[in-house]
């Protein structure tokens, strides 16, 4: 997360809003605070279970979170320019920001988002498969859908995704989505409309995920909207399994090491 953030202020992103729970609040701002004072704008939402509701209410014996696209909801009201969302735990890259920052600038607006799409060669684990959002891009870059493919892995050359009508090859250059999306402000309004439907429909299955990929399908088929899938050529990494961790830790120090990033990022 601190790796991201340095990169979206030298991008030229002007705030950061943190969507967390109320329960580690205190704890959480007495770490980032201190570090990013006079270097960007911070705002603090809380994803509770029963935000946004709409008058519905939460489900007898649900605990879990009601997923990412409720998560962005929830930074309604303290969000009123074109944005960017990514995760917290991924590392994005910095030719990433500067292409979210080139596109919020002067792309999104109503009708048009966008999303980060990654090289799914860039994005695999050496220790097992991965879930991942395939994207199907048209010749004129925009997005037509994301499909989940789950257990997605290397094999020599090839890599395949397995699912219960057995194992089929997906390209090298597929792009893919990370959860790095650009939105307009408008999605707001969409999002709020969207989940207050989607808490009706599922009142009975509280595990239920209200995703991001929900808030971009209804968009593109029912809102007369179009999400442009930006290449970037940043490796992303993560921790999937434990085993990636020291990979991960290397990879960072080799970035230190060829400059990208200063020994401590806010000294």
């Amino acid at each position: 997360m601190d790796y991201s953030i340095y990169d979206a202020i030298r991008a030229g992103f002007g705030k950061v809003v943190f969507i967390i729970r109320k329960d580690f609040a205190e704890d959480f701002k007495a770490i980032f605070e201190p570090k990013l004072k006079g270097k960007i704008k911070t705002e603090y939402v809380y994803q509770e279970m029963d935000s946004f509701l709409g008058g519905n209410v939460v489900p007898e014996g649900r605990t879990k979170p009601w997923g990412t696209g409720h998560a962005i909801l929830c930074a309604k009201d303290v969000i009123k320019e074109p944005f960017a969302v990514i995760n917290a735990d991924d590392y994005y890259g910095t030719n990433s920001f500067v292409k979210a920052v080139e596109f919020l600038n002067n792309g999104c607006d109503e009708k048009t988002y966008a999303i980060i799409g990654y090289e799914l060669a860039r994005t695999l684990s050496e220790h097992g498969t991965v879930s991942r959002g395939v994207c199907e891009v048209n010749g004129s870059s925009y997005l037509v859908t994301i499909k989940e493919r789950t257990k997605i892995y290397r094999e020599a050359n090839t890599i395949y995704h397995e699912d219960e009508s057995g194992k089929h090859e997906v390209p090298f250059n597929s792009s893919v989505s990370m959860n790095f999306w650009c939105f307009h402000p408008a999605v707001f309004a969409a999002a709020e409309e969207l989940f207050h439907q989607f808490v009706k429909d599922n009142a009975a299955n509280i595990k239920a995920e209200f995703f991001i990929p929900l808030i971009a399908e209804d968009f593109m088929d029912n809102r007369g909207g179009s999400i442009v899938v930006i290449p970037t050529a940043s490796q992303w990494f993560g921790v999937t399994y434990k085993e990636d961790a020291p990979g991960v830790k290397a990879s960072v120090e080799k970035l230190v090491a060829d400059g990208v990033y200063p020994v401590s990022l806010w000294n």
